[in-house]
């Protein structure tokens, strides 16, 4: 405990402590390296890598439940024509099968409209670049845009992917070889894991092109991210990816906010993404509500917004990916480690 208090006072105190002040004040400021915008979606720069990304990026986990492959090809294109042209997905989603969806779905030219990337559970040089072959032959792709170390959930974590032998060898050779071109992690857990994940970054002399976390209404309360580790990403030029906006939709039944307001908090703090999970039409259609004529909120409604969440999120009830191992991939199956 120690070890991580820590680093949270170390991140603070190096990049201007992201108190509740702080956070509302981003909302005056704008989103991150805001750009260019069509009728129905806005685009921001994703850190310091030059490319242009939509506010909303679609989510890779839902578009393999659905029981007709056919759908799922159907909702990403759809998604894709009107706008988003950021893909999320991981090696293990669906044992596969949202990778392999996406991949049909970016054929007959949809590929050279985003920027794909997927997840790698893999610590060690050998783990990952065998997970990195699978899931460029099912994205049926010679170079994925964006490949991430996933799950980064446990203090060891970075230490066995920099050690010698370990995942970034790989990574680095596979950039090298052109298969992938920029380089992120994610992780649900603790924003102290991702603080030390930067930390031995720099000791090791990278730079993390991306990185991804909770951005929601709870997390402002509770084990923060965005108070914590958001100042350092965006100090440090790494992009910001935002993902359980919804909590899983968990977060909507504390009755406490509505989805598009959700939405709306995420896409008001300094990220280049917010990864929504799009299951449906209709799901499709709230994140472009969302985004379409968004304004990021006022220091008043951002105020009273927190104001409203704060006593449900104190204790991480609508956010169990914090206080559980219940989506814990990686713990479920450590063979994925290496």
């Amino acid at each position: 405990m120690q070890r991580r208090e820590f680093l949270k006072a170390a991140a603070v105190a190096g990049v201007a402590a992201a108190t509740t002040s702080n956070l509302l004040g981003q909302a005056q400021s704008g989103a991150a390296g805001a750009a260019a915008s069509t009728a129905e979606m806005q685009y921001r720069q994703l850190g310091r890598t030059g490319e242009k990304v939509s506010a909303i990026g679609l989510g890779g986990y839902h578009i393999g439940v659905q029981s007709d492959p056919a759908e799922s090809v159907r909702l990403i294109r759809s998604a894709i024509d009107r706008g988003i042209n950021f893909m999320d997905n991981s090696w293990d989603y669906n044992n596969g099968a949202s990778e392999s969806r996406m991949g049909d779905a970016l054929k007959d030219g949809y590929r050279n409209k985003v920027l794909l990337m997927t997840k790698i559970d893999g610590r060690t040089k050998q783990s990952y670049q065998q997970q990195l072959e699978q899931s460029l032959a099912r994205l049926q792709v010679e170079t994925i845009d964006l490949v991430q170390f996933h799950e980064i959930i446990r203090m060891e974590d970075p230490d066995r992917i920099f050690a010698a032998g370990g995942a970034i060898e790989a990574a680095l050779a596979a950039r090298q070889a052109g298969k992938l071109r920029y380089i992120g992690f994610t992780g649900h857990k603790d924003p102290a894991v991702h603080l030390r994940m930067i930390e031995v970054a720099q000791q090791h002399n990278f730079h993390f092109d991306t990185a991804q976390m909770p951005i929601n209404v709870m997390d402002a309360h509770f084990r923060s991210f965005v108070k914590l580790v958001v100042p350092v990403a965006n100090a440090q030029g790494i992009g910001v990816l935002a993902m359980k906006t919804l909590g899983g939709r968990g977060i909507l039944q504390s009755k406490t906010v509505t989805a598009i307001e959700a939405l709306q908090y995420a896409l008001s703090q300094q990220v280049s993404v917010v990864i929504a999970g799009i299951d449906s039409t209709q799901i499709l259609d709230q994140a472009f509500a969302a985004v379409k004529d968004f304004k990021p909120m006022s220091q008043t409604e951002m105020a009273a917004l927190l104001a409203r969440t704060r006593d449900a999120a104190m204790t991480g009830q609508y956010e169990p990916f914090k206080t559980t191992s219940r989506v814990d991939g990686t713990a479920r199956n450590p063979n994925w480690l290496g």
